[in-house]
Parts: structure tokens; C-alpha cells; sequence
């Protein structure tokens, strides 16, 4: 007789959830509250919000309430019904995907209906079984999904690591080689836990040893980085050399939807071919409308992204003179690394919040290291340097906490409620 699968559902609730009866509705699954902004409303109090992607705050900026409203007004929420492939395609689609392939320096782009949902379709519509892909170890995990579904041999280098990138090259090679196949490469712009950027002028520096195609998914970095926001490979000054790329709409933008450029042949491949579009209904009328409003506003409002760079450099610059280590990053995302427990994080976040009103992420193990936490902070164009100044000196405060042991021994007295 074969056992229920619910049974070890039941039994084991995984590393993350056997915190559940701890965490969820304080430190797992929070609600805030109020208008995005630089500070919204948790469990009743005003806190500064350091976890939202809003980077050129233009969430709650009134133009583009306006033409989120009007279209909703003009169209509702249904509107286009259908898949694109079906029913569900029309002229303004059109013209945001050729606006956006013009501001990313591509020949052509596609709407997709959500970031992670669409890598995941892009990568497996890129490959077939007989291709080998080779992508970074600590890529998101809606890249890691979309290599599971792939049928063939797939390789991880070391975080970027080029060394490690060009070994796994060598043995893709020998793999297509038998199989016939080719070799798809896939990389970040800006990895968002670490903030660092993807080595992506080391990585296509070596087409020129090795026959490979580059996917770079840039969802931090566009918007936020390069001369025009066009992202991590005009920074770097090699968006030509970037043979598919692509970006959500859920950080700059501040929406829902993504989009991925390539050279107009390989878009009309995908189009024909990417399940998850074929088969799901269009992105909204509302949600079109609405991007077309938010890029015109990235491509003619330089001092949004200027703006969000005076607060990226006060904040970072303010906790790495007060001996913060923030790791490596090279983008917006600003990581501060501290030595401690599960328990002593979830004790030093109540802190945070309740005593200072400072509202931001926490990871802990397993997707960092036993013994570290992180605490991630997103700063925006909305921010102020009210908010810099009060977060920093709250950091230097539950720093010494922390140092002295005060959050070690609330912990146990933290963790013993609930059996852990």
C-alpha cells in the first residue's frame, strides 16, 4: 500500500516552515500597509519600509495613478480577453514591446505576464534536449526552475566566478559535441540578495574562445543601472553582446509583467513558442497602459534614477563608515551582514521594528550560511535623508545588542513558546 503524500507535509514542515508558528504574520508573510512609499503602516505603526522594490518611486507618483486609474476606467480589469496567440493582442501591446526593445538597444521584445513565470518559460523555449545550459550557482530561484525543467545536461559555475564559467564551457562543449546541440549561458544583472553585478564583460569576452548564447535576466538592474537605465549591460557597455534579455516590471516600473529582447527572429520564435504565453491570458489592458506611462517617465525623468543614487550612496556610505560589511554590492540592493542565530534575527528584527520603526527584510539559513544573518535593504527614489540618518543610527544601536548578547538571551526565551 503507498503512503500518503500528505503525510510528510504533515510531518516536515521544511527548514523555512517549522519556523511557521513563530514567524508567519510578523517575520513570514507581513502585511504593510498604506501608500507604497518610504513609510507605511505595520501591525498599527508608521515604520520606515526598506522591502519594497519601488526603486524610482513611482508606485504611488500621482502621474502615474492617473493613467492607472484612466485605464481601469477605459478599459477594466478583463480587458484584453484571451491569450495574445488567441484573442488577447492589441496595438498598445505592440507599442510598449517596440518601445521597449528600443530602449534596451534590441531589435524586438515580448510582453510577458509575470517576471518569474517568464524566465522560467523563456529558458525552457530556449533550449532543447539535446543543449547544454550553464548558469551561475547562486541565480534566482526562478532561473534555477526553469533549468529543472530542461531535459538536457545543465552545469552551475561559481558565483561569478569566470574561471570556474570557462571550466564548465570546456565541458559543455564536449556534451554538444555528441549531442549536436548548443550551449545557452545565463547570468543576472544584478543578483538580488547580494547585490553584486553579473560579470557580463568577463562572460562575453569568452565568445570568443567558446560558441555560447548569453541570457541575462536584469530585473535589478533596469531602471537602475547605466547611463539611460537601460541596465546592467549598457553599465557595463556590452548590451549588444547580450543575445536575450530580460526585465520584470515589478521593481522600477513598479507593476506586474516582463519582457524579454533579442534579435527580432529568436522574438518570433518564442512567441510561437513560449508555453506559458501561449496558453495564459494576456497581461491586461490596464497593466500596458500603465507601462507605457512609467518607461516614458524612466526615459524623460533622469532625476528619478538620480534622486535614487543620492540615497543608494548616503545609506551605503553611512553604514560602511560605521563598520557595517555589506559584502560586494555594486547596485541599489544594499545587504548588511551580521553574525547570529535563527532565534537572535528574529529577536533583533522585533527590535528593529517595535523600538525603531525600521521595516526591513531578514534572511537567514538555509539560503545564507548557518551563523549569519542578512538584513536587506532596498532604498528608493521616496526615501529621505530623515530615513538614512534614523536607520542608521538604529543599525548602531541593535549592532551592540547584538555584540553584547542581549538578543541571545531573549532568543531562548523566544523560541521555547513554540517548541523550536
Amino acid at each position: 500500500m503507498s503512503n500518503d503524500i500528505f503525510d510528510r507535509m504533515r510531518t516536515d514542515r521544511g527548514p523555512l516552515g517549522k519556523w511557521a508558528s513563530l514567524a508567519e504574520g510578523y517575520f513570514a508573510f507581513p502585511k504593510l500597509e498604506g501608500p507604497i512609499g518610504n513609510r507605511m503602516y505595520f501591525q498599527g505603526k508608521e515604520v520606515i519600509t526598506w522591502s519594497v522594490n519601488d526603486y524610482l518611486g513611482l508606485a504611488n507618483h500621482p502621474e502615474v495613478r492617473k493613467v492607472d486609474a484612466d485605464a481601469a476606467e477605459d478599459y477594466g480589469s478583463a480587458y484584453p480577453m484571451g491569450a495574445r496567440l488567441m484573442s488577447g493582442h492589441t496595438s498598445a501591446h505592440e507599442q510598449l514591446q517596440e518601445e521597449l526593445a528600443a530602449f534596451v538597444n534590441k531589435e524586438a521584445a515580448y510582453l510577458l505576464n509575470f517576471g518569474y513565470q517568464g524566465i522560467l518559460s523563456t529558458i525552457d523555449s530556449l533550449v532543447s534536449k539535446n543543449d547544454v545550459i550553464v548558469y551561475d550557482v547562486d541565480a534566482h530561484a526562478c532561473i534555477v526552475d526553469g533549468v529543472r525543467l530542461h531535459l538536457g545536461k545543465r552545469f552551475t559555475f561559481q558565483h561569478n566566478n569566470i574561471e570556474s564559467l570557462e571550466k564548465n564551457l570546456i565541458r559543455a562543449t564536449k556534451v554538444v559535441v555528441e549531442t549536436g546541440g548548443g550551449i545557452l549561458v545565463i547570468s543576472e544583472g544584478v543578483f538580488g540578495m547580494r547585490g553584486e553585478q553579473g560579470r557580463l564583460r568577463e562572460i562575453v569576452a569568452l565568445k570568443e574562445k567558446f560558441n555560447f548564447r548569453l541570457l541575462v535576466d536584469d530585473a535589478h538592474g533596469f531602471g537602475t543601472l547605466g547611463a539611460t537605465g537601460a541596465g546592467a549591460g549598457e553599465e557595463q557597455g556590452i548590451q549588444d553582446d547580450i543575445d536575450v534579455y530580460f526585465a520584470t516590471f515589478a521593481k522600477s516600473m513598479a507593476s506586474t509583467g516582463a519582457f524579454i529582447a533579442a534579435d527580432k527572429d529568436i522574438i518570433d520564435y518564442l512567441k510561437y513558442n513560449m508555453r506559458s504565453q501561449m496558453f495564459a491570458k494576456s497581461l491586461q489592458m490596464v497593466l500596458v497602459k500603465g507601462a507605457l506611462k512609467r518607461l516614458d517617465m524612466l526615459r524623460s525623468m533622469p532625476e528619478l534614477k538620480a534622486n535614487l543614487w543620492k540615497n543608494v550612496h548616503a545609506l551605503q556610505t553611512g553604514l560602511r563608515e560605521r563598520g557595517f560589511d555589506l559584502g560586494s554590492t555594486q547596485s541599489c540592493v544594499t545587504p548588511v551582514y551580521l553574525k547570529g542565530s535563527v532565534p537572535e534575527a528574529m529577536v533583533l528584527v522585533k527590535d528593529l521594528r517595535e523600538n525603531f520603526g525600521i521595516f526591513c527584510s531578514i534572511v537567514v539559513y538555509p539560503v545564507i550560511p548557518k551563523g549569519l544573518i542578512l538584513l536587506r535593504l532596498i532604498p528608493t527614489a521616496s526615501h529621505t535623508m530623515e530615513d538614512i540618518d534614523e536607520t542608521l543610527e538604529a543599525f548602531s544601536t541593535i549592532r551592540e545588542r547584538l555584540n553584547d548578547g542581549l538578543y541571545k538571551r531573549l532568543s531562548s526565551k523566544f523560541t521555547e513558546q513554540v517548541g523550536v
